[in-house]
């Protein structure tokens, strides 16, 4: 985007998970994209997306055939990874679960909270963390509310 949100809406944008403090508990927050062992299909797009040459081949581009590409690519993503994106793969087999247990090594955190598999999950990861994926607000409804004390999940 280029800046846009910083510049033009005064919003942040955090191209990395963020650590934040609320009532004494330690939430590390993200988008959750290409973190892990998986998301194969998100790295490989993403290394694409991000080089020079292909950021100046598609600025070439007429914003018309542009977003066809974009849309083209997306929908190639989901059909190469189908339902995988909306399973719940099984603890072993959720990289954003892995992700999350290998960073509980270096340091405690009360909640990993993530979206980018846009598949509502709570799972406990030891006796005082969790990993909380929101789901999102198109198929599911779904979002996250902290009390103070606790996370849910709720429905909307």
């Amino acid at each position: 985007m280029n800046g846009y949100f910083e510049e033009e809406l005064n919003i942040p944008v955090y191209h990395s998970p963020q650590e934040y403090t609320f009532n004494d508990k330690t939430f590390f927050i993200g988008h959750g994209d290409g973190l892990g062992p998986g998301d194969k299909g998100y790295k490989r797009m993403k290394k694409v997306f991000t080089n020079p040459v292909a950021k100046w081949f598609f600025r070439w581009l007429h914003p018309h055939l542009g977003v066809r590409l974009a849309q083209y690519l997306s929908v190639k993503n989901k059909l190469i990874y189908g339902d995988d994106d909306i399973t719940f793969l099984g603890e072993d087999n959720e990289w954003l679960v892995q992700y999350c247990k290998l960073k509980l090594k270096d340091k405690h955190r009360d909640f990993f909270v993530f979206g980018h598999r846009h598949l509502p999950l709570d799972i406990e990861l030891n006796e005082h963390s969790r990993y909380v994926n929101l789901g999102d607000w198109i198929s599911y409804y779904t979002y996250g509310v902290f009390d103070g004390e606790h996370l849910e999940l709720k429905e909307y």
